[in-house]
């Protein structure tokens, strides 16, 4: 068992099947020794849709819980790239975050936390990265969160 699944037991999450597309693209690829994830959208532990607006329907702190589904999703699409072996992933490099927010809600980066956070405690050190926090009138069927990511991996 990986560090990562280590510590994702301990954190008490099971990491559900990788999503498939939903149009014409791939889920992630794989260039050299990064991995590129397509945005993950918030999903609640069902796999239903988290829909909402932050600053309308949705405060922050449910924003960010629907921030870490996307990193759940974002690290369940990063098993699949790996073959199923976590053991292979050296770090997260990079997310991108969207946030369905009003024009005057001003706190995405806080929303986002909630998946800088979940990296950081599933995998240490390794979890750090460089980020975006932005909003966004609208996302694909209403969610409230769609993350991308970069990892780098052996």
């Amino acid at each position: 068992m990986s560090t990562i699944e280590t510590r994702l037991t301990a954190l008490g999450v099971t990491l559900p099947d990788a999503q498939p597309p939903a149009a014409n693209y791939v889920p992630f690829v794989q260039v050299g020794n990064q991995v590129y994830i397509s945005g993950q959208i918030s999903r609640d532990a069902s796999g239903g849709l988290i829909i909402g607006k932050l600053g309308a329907t949705m405060d922050t702190a449910q924003g960010a819980q629907a921030a870490k589904t996307c990193a759940i999703a974002l690290l369940a699409q990063l098993k699949a790239a790996c073959g199923g072996d976590l053991g292979r992933v050296v770090r997260a490099v990079k997310l991108v975050g969207f946030v369905n927010s009003t024009p005057d809600f001003v706190d995405q980066p806080k929303v986002i936390n909630g998946a800088s956070d979940f990296l950081v405690a599933a995998m240490g050190e390794s979890g750090r990265h460089a980020r975006s926090a932005v909003s966004a009138v609208a996302l694909p069927l209403g969610v409230a969160v769609e993350i991308e990511a970069i990892f780098e991996v052996i």
